[in-house]
């Protein structure tokens, strides 16, 4: 199963506990209180998920290891590019 299907299968489930919960279709009578908070539940998890991803991204930006080797093998290539187009007639 690809990572894909868990967080679909996942999104079903939790979609459908909010669904049959907030439209009374178990029977269930919930206090006050906890239908103030059921309504604008997916609206939170989206806002928490949405902070999580931007704290996740930061994070593996600021810990990004440089690989300087690499860097200079791309910039060697380039160069190398640069004079092949040039000696076919491209001007930069």
């Amino acid at each position: 199963m690809t990572k894909l299907a868990q967080w679909l299968w996942a999104l079903v489930l939790l979609g459908s506990a909010w669904a049959a919960l907030t439209m009374g279709a178990l029977g269930l009578e919930l206090p006050s209180p906890c239908r103030e908070v059921l309504w604008p539940l997916p609206a939170y998890l989206l806002v928490s998920a949405g902070c999580y991803a931007l704290g996740t991204v930061g994070y593996r930006v600021a810990t990004f290891h440089d690989c300087e080797d690499a860097a200079r093998e791309l910039q060697s290539q380039i160069q190398e590019a640069r004079a092949d187009l040039t000696r076919r007639g491209l001007r930069f």
